[in-house]
């Protein structure tokens, strides 16, 4: 195999890598998160170097382009390029922020508004070539409607203040064992609280004929597209594209709220990788 392409979407925790040759997908990665704000060219040329298909095709790789979290400004953009070609000598290294990634994947090209609902949340409007945002994403703890992470603390907190919740659910929260103190514990005291409240969506998931999370997921869904969709002066005449798991998962009740909001919705792709990897093909 010869000048092959190597496609990567990286958030702060997994980095998922596909390789490119010709037309086809012939191997997949995974390896941690590779974000500029925490890990140097040391830290990134490593942690490649470490996986043995990336190892094992490094030479044959003519282009990288790799698309993460924090890769926001030219320094930080140059930290992740210098750790790759480390690895990846005879590439070329295209490197470019996550919600760059997010864009192409959800409009594979098109000018439309391509979001991220998945453990976080995001929108941009992408003109074909650029792309620009109206609101800032404030994370976790002051924003993220709609994501993963915005749905646990929802649940958590009417949990904990024992507000009305199906019963059931309310059994399954008490005998997997969370109470106050661990679950303040490992939000508080522990990496990656983000993830950690992302992770009750599957446990919400499991009772979503309910109307407590009917409601949740539907409320959820409004928030985001009122606040980061109807932005956008455009929103009603473009196409509007998803990316992420939350998007993916309950798109039933996306595609609804959007509707009512006479937003059209276009692709909704659960992983940023896949459709990342389309639009290089294409």
């Amino acid at each position: 195999m010869d000048d092959m392409i190597l496609v990567a979407d990286s958030g702060s925790t997994k980095c998922d890598w596909k390789l490119i040759d010709g037309n086809n997908v012939v191997g997949t990665a995974s390896t941690m998160g590779l974000n500029p704000f925490f890990h140097n060219a040391e830290v990134v040329a490593d942690t490649v170097s470490t996986d043995a298909l990336l190892r094992a095709n490094s030479q044959q790789i003519s282009e990288v382009h790799f698309y993460g979290a924090g890769c926001s400004s030219v320094d930080r953009n140059q930290l992740i390029e210098n750790g790759l070609k480390r690895v990846f000598a005879n590439a070329k290294v295209h490197v470019d922020h996550d919600v760059m990634g997010a864009a192409l994947a959800a409009c594979q090209g098109q000018p439309g508004i391509a979001c991220i609902l998945g453990t976080g949340s995001n929108a941009c409007f992408y003109d074909g070539e650029k792309v620009t945002q109206q609101i800032p994403s404030l994370g976790y703890i002051l924003g993220d409607e709609g994501s993963g992470s915005w749905y646990g603390k929802k649940l958590l907190r009417d949990y904990l203040y024992k507000e009305a919740i199906p019963s059931e659910l309310r059994t399954e929260l008490q005998n997997s064992g969370f109470d106050k103190d661990t679950i303040l514990n490992r939000i508080y005291r522990e990496p990656h609280a983000n993830v950690y409240l992302a992770s009750f969506v599957k446990i919400l998931s499991n009772y979503r004929d309910t109307e407590y999370v009917q409601n949740m997921i539907s409320n959820g869904m409004t928030e985001f597209l009122t606040r980061h969709v109807c932005c956008f002066p455009s929103h009603k005449e473009v196409k509007v594209g998803f990316v992420g798991s939350i998007a993916f998962h309950f798109q039933e009740s996306l595609r609804a709220e959007a509707q009512k909001l006479n937003i059209t919705v276009g692709n909704i792709v659960k992983q940023p990788i896949d459709g990342l990897v389309a639009f290089h093909l294409s």
